[in-house]
């Protein structure tokens, strides 16, 4: 009938397989490498500065101790340089849907050889040069980040071929909005 089953003996069905033990040991490594990394990571996030350190640091005023030839990163923007542009509505290229449009405020900033006076008598042409570069957009081009930085470099190139005195340098948006 039934085996009878010696208190002390241990099933052959219950005994411990190797390829169990195996699993098991590989188990405790993986956790263990996961755990190394974790305390790596949370090593290299303790030493990193605080940003208010890293800003007071930054915005303290030069010693005498500090070399003569260091620069202090940033950017200095002097107001004579930086030209608004009027406000902008413009249509983009039709894609599928409604119809989109672009509004933007922006400035540029000139280089120090730039001359106020040709920039106001070429505005004409930044602004039709512009808005022939936004005629072109899609909304889709427009709503990303890089299609917002392509747009600036584009723009940049293309009002830069016909300066005679100084370059655009840069161009801030301070209102970009897609309907």
């Amino acid at each position: 009938m039934a085996e009878e089953i010696k208190p002390g003996s241990v099933p052959e069905s219950s005994s411990k397989s190797p390829l169990l033990i195996i699993l098991m040991i590989v188990n405790i490594v993986a956790m263990g490498t996961v755990a190394f990394f974790q305390w790596r990571f949370m090593q290299m996030e303790a030493s990193r500065p605080d940003l208010t350190q890293l800003l007071k640091e930054q915005n303290a005023p030069k010693t005498s101790n500090e070399a003569v030839g260091e620069q202090v990163p940033g950017e200095v923007v002097k107001k004579e340089n930086l030209l608004p542009l009027d406000s902008f509505t413009v249509n983009l290229a039709q894609g599928e849907g409604p119809r989109r449009y672009v509004r933007l405020d922006a400035v540029l900033k000139m280089s120090e050889d730039a001359k106020t006076p040709e920039f106001e008598a070429r505005k004409p042409q930044i602004r039709d040069t512009i808005i022939s570069i936004l005629n072109t957009k899609r909304a889709e081009d427009l709503l990303k980040k890089e299609g917002k930085s392509y747009l600036k470099e584009e723009i940049k190139a293309s009002i830069n071929s016909f300066m005679v005195d100084g370059r655009v340098e840069d161009i801030y948006y301070i209102s970009f909005q897609i309907n």
